[in-house]
């Protein structure tokens, strides 16, 4: 749903907002708001969150984040997981993790709620990944379907609950497979 009026708003005008919940993300000079996540959606992405950080985190290897504003190359989108490696985590002077994020995350992961538009999210993954994201996920619970989105290549489609779903290098003990995902809804 776009929320902003016919008239554009800049970037800057948009990051002066208050924050709403569910999250507006900056997509071309208008104000898209998010759909409110649901069951499916929230459960896949907390489960997601909780295990890249439970594998990758204690080594400083990567981190996971939920519903992360991430501001760069002219939009300002939140991906349902953004997960960034170590070493480019944005910090303060203080070495705290910084509270605005101004590049593209690593990875970024994207939960398909039934109203939500697959084309919007798919540009998202998209424009992330023409930033320098090194992989993008759209997670589709009803058809139970990953689809694995790379810089410059072709996307694969994942719908078969054997499967083990490709990672980016850095997440390589990450073993997940479709499955494994969808058994999460199980639990």
């Amino acid at each position: 749903m776009v929320q902003s009026p016919s008239k554009s708003v800049t970037l800057e005008e948009f990051l002066k907002l208050p924050e709403t919940k569910p999250a507006g993300e900056y997509i071309n000079g208008h104000i898209v708001q998010k759909p409110m996540p649901q069951g499916k959606h929230s459960t896949i992405q907390t489960e997601f969150s909780t295990t890249v950080n439970a594998i990758l985190k204690p080594r400083k290897i990567a981190r996971a984040f939920s519903e992360l504003r991430c501001t760069f190359g002219g939009r300002s989108l939140v991906p349902d997981v953004s997960i960034w490696t170590w070493n480019r985590i944005p910090r303060d002077s203080n070495g705290e993790i910084s509270n605005r994020f101004l590049i593209a995350p690593d990875w970024t992961i994207e939960i398909m709620s039934p109203e939500q538009s697959q084309t919007k999210v798919t540009k998202n993954i998209l424009h992330c990944l023409s930033h320098g994201s090194q992989m993008g996920w759209l997670i589709d619970p009803q058809e139970r379907t990953v689809f694995v989105y790379f810089p410059r290549r072709q996307p694969e489609v994942f719908d078969e609950a054997e499967q083990l779903l490709p990672v980016p290098d850095f997440a390589g003990d990450l073993s997940l497979s479709l499955g494994s995902i969808f058994d999460w809804l199980l639990e």
